[in-house]
């Protein structure tokens, strides 16, 4: 007995937890409650006030160090950005133009007054901007650390937010900006139907050839879904060092890490050997590794015409079986249809309908035995395989040097990049763009990050619905959470009314914890305890 009441309140204990969390370290009177419970008083309904957003005041964000670029459009204008005027090559003229348009303004949801950005308006539509930076990055000896946010404010379809670091050419005019624009890395989140993708792509020059291939980050192990779906602004960041290694952040965790000279595709650097383009395989390479046996002749008593079902002999037909009675007959109830034309239709036949007779018979018509397999059954015959004696393996193309190798140990050092640049295509409008910043100081990144999205994160967070709404969210998105919210919540319940409130108990056996529930399952008793010792005053 002391076992079941020491489970009775454990139990009432879990189910009470999160209610008294809320006045955790205040006295309940466990009389009163019961009191309210007995006499059925409801308090008049109030309606709760909204709860008071807790408000983040915004102040633009400054680079504190060294930095190569560095962009809040705060100002609230697009000084020193350029709008492509370029025609794209090979398509339709009408589609051709980079006529996206483009805005310098707040979040349509923003909880920063006065924290603007650069908004992509349009859908279907080509969209480029570019700006030059205060000074090209050069890839020497310090690192490059790119970041900047994104909102995707009405969700993402199908389209890319990411951005090209444009390399530094003679040629480079930022007024015909365009998709064939040289670029030394292109980097951010892009994304089409159900591929969620967060591309790090850098262009890298043969040094034998002097022409470039696109390098492609591997793919990243986590998944990305709740960055492209939950409308909050998200923090992106490339960081490349001198070593070759690499990380990809977001909100300032590493999803994606990795060394250029091994996790990118194709490799940075060619094969030392390759298969000869002029070697053939001899007309008298054999590949078999079996060959059917020459020397087998077939079994004089090898039957090849034997079925592979015949009739079961020792089958004998059950009783009651009915061998007059049809298994469907014509539905008696039919008639045919008014419109019924025997010239155009035919003649009418009524439709069939299983033979009730048959119901409580074992079966109906003429009786066959079933088919078995023929014991003696053996099909075609075969000559069995045998190892070929003259297998050679599976011919493969001599090796050769590849003309085309080279080694290159540090593809770190890539094409200079001297300007900014968004050229872009999306199904959806209102890709808020923030903060863009390049440099080769962590720290200052940091500095910047926290200046600017960290004031975002904290505006965003102080804004979010409660544990239950969240929760509500969740299970919208993945319906099985309702499973696991039933089990964690009921469970307990049913659990404390079976072990506390049935059966019989005797008065010397009650106790404050029991008398609690007693009182709150039957709605009828009324007690008084000793809180300090949880025993009755008032026994039942």
């Amino acid at each position: 007995m002391a076992s079941y009441w020491r489970l009775c309140v454990l139990l009432l204990a879990l189910s009470w937890a999160g209610a008294r969390a809320e006045d955790e370290g205040d006295d309940v009177d466990v009389e009163d409650d019961l009191e309210e419970v007995g006499d059925g008083d409801v308090e008049e309904d109030k309606t709760p006030e909204p709860p008071v957003v807790p408000k983040v005041a915004y102040k633009p964000p400054e680079p504190m160090g060294e930095h190569y670029f560095a962009e809040s459009f705060d100002r609230g204008m697009l000084d020193g950005w350029v709008l492509s005027k370029a025609k794209k090559d090979g398509i339709d003229e009408e589609i051709a133009k980079y006529d996206g348009k483009w805005e310098v303004e707040e979040m349509i949801e923003s909880r920063l007054p006065g924290d603007k950005g650069l908004v992509l308006k349009s859908r279907a539509k080509h969209h480029a901007i570019a700006a030059p930076m205060l000074r090209p990055f050069i890839f020497d000896t310090k690192p490059l650390i790119v970041q900047y946010e994104v909102n995707f404010q009405s969700g993402i379809d199908c389209g890319g937010a990411y951005v090209k670091l444009l390399s530094q050419t003679p040629d480079l005019d930022l007024d015909q900006f365009v998709d064939k624009t040289p670029y030394t890395i292109m980097f951010g989140p892009d994304k089409c139907g159900e591929d969620y993708k967060l591309h790090f792509i850098f262009r890298h020059k043969n040094p034998k050839t002097g022409e470039f291939e696109e390098k492609h980050a591997k793919k990243p192990d986590a998944d990305l879904r709740t960055y492209y779906t939950d409308k909050k602004t998200h923090l992106y960041t490339l960081v490349l060092n001198p070593d070759n290694s690499f990380e990809i952040l977001v909100d300032q965790t590493v999803i994606n890490s990795g060394n250029l000279l091994t996790d990118m595709t194709p490799a940075i650097n060619p094969p030392a050997e390759i298969e000869d383009p002029d070697d053939h395989k001899p007309e008298d390479w054999d590949e078999r590794p079996k060959i059917q046996d020459p020397d087998a002749v077939k079994p004089e008593d090898w039957d090849e015409d034997a079925p592979a079902k015949i009739p079961d002999e020792d089958a004998v037909k059950p009783d009651g079986w009915l061998d007059d009675e049809p298994e469907y007959i014509s539905d008696p109830d039919a008639v045919k249809p008014e419109d019924w034309d025997e010239d155009m239709d035919g003649e009418w036949e009524a439709p069939q309908i299983p033979n009730p007779k048959c119901e409580s018979a074992p079966g109906c018509g003429t009786w066959k035995r079933p088919m078995i397999d023929n014991p003696n059954y053996k099909g075609k015959w075969k000559p069995p395989m045998i190892d070929n004696p003259n297998y050679q393996g599976i011919w493969k193309p001599r090796k050769i040097p590849n003309p085309d190798f080279f080694e290159d140990l540090h593809p770190f050092r890539m094409t200079p990049f001297s300007a900014v640049g968004l050229e872009l295509w999306s199904m959806s409008s209102d890709i808020f763009f923030d903060n863009f910043f390049i440099t080769s100081d962590r720290n200052t990144a940091d500095r910047w990050a926290a200046d600017g999205w960290g004031l975002k994160k904290a505006a965003e967070s102080a804004a979010e619905p409660g544990i239950v709404n969240q929760m509500l969210t969740a299970a919208e998105e993945r319906p099985w959470l309702w499973v696991i919210y039933v089990l964690t919540v009921a469970l307990p319940v049913v659990l404390i009314v079976v072990f506390c409130c049935t059966g019989k108990v005797r008065p010397k056996d009650l106790s404050c914890s029991y008398l609690v529930c007693h009182k709150i399952y039957n709605k009828e008793q009324h007690i008084e305890c000793d809180k300090n010792k949880n025993t009755i005053i008032h026994p039942l």
